[in-house]
C-alpha cells in the first residue's frame, strides 16, 4: 500500500498548473505563476494526488488516520523542485589552476590552447577509474539537491576516447539507478578534439560516428546527443555530420552554440529540431527571431558568464521578444564550478533583468519541458511526482530568493515523496 503524507498550514503552494498550457511558458506568460496561499499538499506514494486550501480540508483530527504522516509546514512557502538542464557534474577533479590563471589575465580560449580546458579534464578523466567517477559525481549530486534540484541532464564529453566517453556514460546510467532521480544523458563526445587528432580531425569525427555512437545506442546509455559548436571547436558542417548520424542511432540533438562567436549554430540546432540551444551569449536579432519559428528552447548559463567575465545572454531580450526561457548551471570544473541554481536565478535578475519570478519559471515549468519530463516534474499538479522543496522561514516572498543570494534558503527537499 502507497503511503499517504499530508503538508498542512503552506503560507504559498507556488506553481500549481492546472491551467498552465502544455507548452513551456513564454514571453509575458513567465511573468505569471499560479499559487495557493494558507493551503495543504497531499501526498500518495511518490504523486500528488490533492492539494487545496486548509479551509477545504475539514477537521485534522478526524482526517489523521487517513494519513501515515501529517507534516505542518508552519506557514513557510513550497515550490516545485528545481530542475538542472545543463551540467558536466561527472569530471574526475577540480581545475582550480586554471582559475589562477583567469585570474592573470588568461582568455578561456588562452588556457585551451595551453593544454587547459577541456583537454585537461580529458587527460584526467581517462586516469581515473569508474568507481572513483561515481563516487565524486555522487557527492556532487547530493550536493546540488541539497540547494533543491531534483532532476538533472549530464554529459559525457570529458573522455574524449571510446573507453573513456563509454566510462563517463555508465557512470551516468549508475547515478540515476542509484538515487532514483530523473537523470537524463547526453552523449557529448564532440566536447573537443584530443591532442592526438588535432592534425586530423576527420579521425576523431569518425571515430564518433562510426566506434561510439553505435555501442552508445547498444548498451541504451544516453538520450541526447551534444556538439559545442563554437569558434575554436567543432564548425557548423562537423555539427551538422555529427547531428545526422546520432540521430539515425536514436538520440536527440542539445546543442552548445554562441559562447564564443555567433556562428549561426542557432539556425543549425533549429533544423535539427534540438530540443535545446544553450549558452547563446553572443547571439543577435536574427537568432531570436529564428528560435520564434521553431520548438527549439534557448537556454541560458548565467554562471558562465559570471565566472569567465563574458557577455551575458540576452535574456530579458528573448522574453520581451515572446520567446520561452530555461536557466541552467553548466556545473562543470572549469567554467562554472557551482550547481546552486538559486545562485544562478540571482544571477538572471540581477544581470539578465529578469523577474524572480521569470527565473523560476525558467528553472521548473520550462526546464521539466526542456528535458521531456513536464509530465512528471515543474510545478505542482495532481499526478505528477511529489518532488517539491519547503523554504526556510526567512523566505515572505519569491523575489527573496535572489534578494538574499548568498545563503541556501531550502530547508528540506522532498523526491518521489521522500524527504531527503
Amino acid at each position: 500500500m502507497k503511503k499517504k503524507n499530508l503538508y498542512i498550514n503552506i503560507g504559498s503552494l507556488i506553481g500549481v498548473s492546472d491551467l498552465y498550457p502544455k507548452r513551456p511558458l513564454k514571453g509575458a506568460e513567465m511573468s505569471r505563476i499560479d499559487k495557493l496561499n494558507n493551503a495543504y499538499l497531499s501526498i500518495a506514494g511518490d504523486t500528488i494526488v490533492d492539494y487545496g486550501h486548509m479551509n477545504d480540508l475539514g477537521n485534522i483530527a478526524e482526517i489523521y488516520n487517513n494519513y501515515d504522516n501529517i507534516y505542518d509546514v508552519k506557514n513557510q512557502f513550497v515550490v516545485p523542485g528545481f530542475i538542472d538542464t545543463h551540467t558536466h557534474l561527472v569530471f574526475a577533479q577540480w581545475r582550480e589552476e586554471e582559475f589562477i590563471m583567469k585570474l592573470q589575465g588568461y582568455s578561456y580560449e588562452e588556457i585551451a590552447k595551453k593544454g587547459g580546458g577541456i583537454l585537461n579534464s580529458a587527460k584526467k578523466v581517462q586516469t581515473t577509474s569508474e568507481e572513483e567517477l561515481f563516487d565524486a559525481a555522487l557527492k556532487r549530486i547530493y550536493e546540488v539537491m541539497n540547494y533543491g534540484t531534483v532532476a538533472l541532464e549530464i554529459k559525457s564529453g570529458y573522455g574524449l576516447s571510446l573507453e573513456s566517453e563509454l566510462k563517463m556514460l555508465r557512470v551516468i546510467k549508475r547515478l540515476k539507478e542509484y538515487t532514483k532521480l530523473p537523470i537524463k544523458s547526453t552523449f557529448l563526445g564532440a566536447h573537443a578534439v584530443p591532442i592526438e587528432y588535432k592534425e586530423n580531425r576527420n579521425e576523431y569525427i569518425d571515430l564518433i560516428i562510426s566506434k561510439m555512437l553505435p555501442l552508445i545506442a547498444d548498451e541504451g546509455l544516453a538520450e541526447y546527443v551534444d556538439v559545442f559548436c563554437d569558434e575554436g571547436f567543432f564548425t557548423l558542417e562537423e555539427t551538422d555530420y555529427i547531428l545526422n548520424a546520432a540521430v539515425k542511432f536514436g538520440l536527440k540533438p542539445r546543442i552548445h552554440v554562441s559562447e564564443m562567436s555567433n556562428n549561426g549554430g542557432v539556425q543549425l540546432g533549429i533544423s535539427h529540431h534540438a530540443i535545446s540551444v544553450d549558452h547563446l551569449e553572443r547571439i543577435e536579432d536574427e537568432e531570436i527571431s529564428a528560435l520564434l519559428l521553431s520548438d527549439t528552447l534557448p537556454t541560458v548559463l548565467p554562471q558562465v558568464s559570471f565566472f569567465l567575465k563574458i557577455p551575458f545572454a540576452p535574456a530579458r531580450k528573448m522574453i520581451d521578444a515572446g520567446l520561452p526561457l530555461v536557466i541552467a548551471s553548466d556545473y562543470n570544473p572549469g567554467t562554472s564550478p557551482s550547481g546552486n541554481l538559486q545562485f544562478a536565478i540571482a544571477l538572471a535578475t540581477i544581470y539578465q533583468k529578469l523577474l524572480p519570478v521569470e527565473a523560476i519559471n525558467a528553472i521548473t515549468y520550462n526546464a521539466a519541458h526542456a528535458l521531456e519530463i513536464e509530465n512528471q516534474l515543474g510545478s505542482i499538479q495532481k499526478g505528477k511526482k511529489a518532488s517539491f522543496l519547503i523554504l526556510n522561514s526567512d523566505v515572505k516572498n519569491l523575489d527573496f530568493i535572489p534578494y538574499h543570494f548568498a545563503s541556501n534558503k531550502v530547508e528540506k527537499v522532498i523526491i518521489n515523496g521522500e524527504i531527503r
